[in-house]
């Protein structure tokens, strides 16, 4: 038996990267998942079905609001309930690092939009489901940059930063009503989606340096810590933020 047997799962932003291995080691936990992305989820599903998993793909926009009315009402009649949210839709690999007096305001916009309002506008959608049903885990995806601020990373570190701001505030909020709201904060991570961007080249070595574990951090590392917060063993533990990043950060 998985540790997730008879829970529904969505993650939005999984049709590849660690999105889509988040989704895959949920439904390996025995989760029906909801695979949500603006991108083709179908690849994502393929690999969850292939192993055995259940899981269906739909194409949602975070930032809208009707996207996100009908992700909810997928889950529920396609699997019967909605039990566990990862919000890990954003913009983060694409960015082209750059000294903040060279960010315009539309491309300031457009991160916090989506890295921010996305958790926000996700947290409105899913809530009254979650509250009619008694309980709920949500798992945000934050970033270490916000304890550290790197040069060229302003606006993507101000936009998890905010995450990290939302995650105790919406806990706060829900605790009473046996909804657990947590956040990851991962490292840098060897994501495709990062190996693809030379942008991100020169900070390869430095941070590796400055973990207790030297090494590369791959998208696997972060998935005990997810299926934790997924799973009962977390009932009390709510509004906080695991560092998962070899020890890099220790807050």
């Amino acid at each position: 038996m998985g540790r997730l047997d008879g829970k529904t799962a969505i993650v939005t932003g999984a049709a590849q990267g660690i999105g889509a291995l988040m989704a895959l080691a949920l439904a390996k936990e025995g989760a029906s998942v909801l695979v949500t992305d603006v991108q083709d989820t179908g690849k994502a599903v393929k690999d969850i079905t292939a192993a055995g998993g259940t899981a269906q793909g739909m194409k949602v926009d975070v930032t809208s609001n009707e996207d996100l009315a009908s992700m909810v009402e997928t889950a529920k009649s396609a699997f019967g309930s909605l039990d566990i949210v990862v919000n890990n839709a954003s913009i983060f690999a694409t960015i082209t690092p750059k000294p903040f007096f060279e960010i315009d305001d539309e491309e300031f916009d457009l991160i916090m939009r989506v890295n921010t309002r996305g958790v926000h506008q996700v947290m409105r959608a899913i809530v009254p489901t979650m509250l009619q049903a008694g309980s709920g885990k949500v798992i945000n995806i934050a970033s270490g940059t916000f304890y550290y601020g790197p040069p060229g990373l302003s606006h993507y570190t101000a936009s998890k930063g905010a995450v990290i701001a939302l995650t105790r505030c919406h806990a706060r909020e829900l605790g009473e009503k046996n909804i657990q709201v947590n956040a990851i904060a991962p490292g840098l991570t060897e994501s495709e989606g990062l190996k693809a961007n030379s942008g991100f080249d020169m900070a390869r070595a430095p941070t590796i340096a400055t973990r207790s574990i030297k090494r590369e951090m791959l998208p696997e590392d972060l998935l005990g810590t997810l299926i934790y917060l997924a799973s009962p063993d977390s009932d009390f533990v709510t509004g906080q933020t695991l560092n998962v990043d070899g020890g890099k950060i220790n807050v």
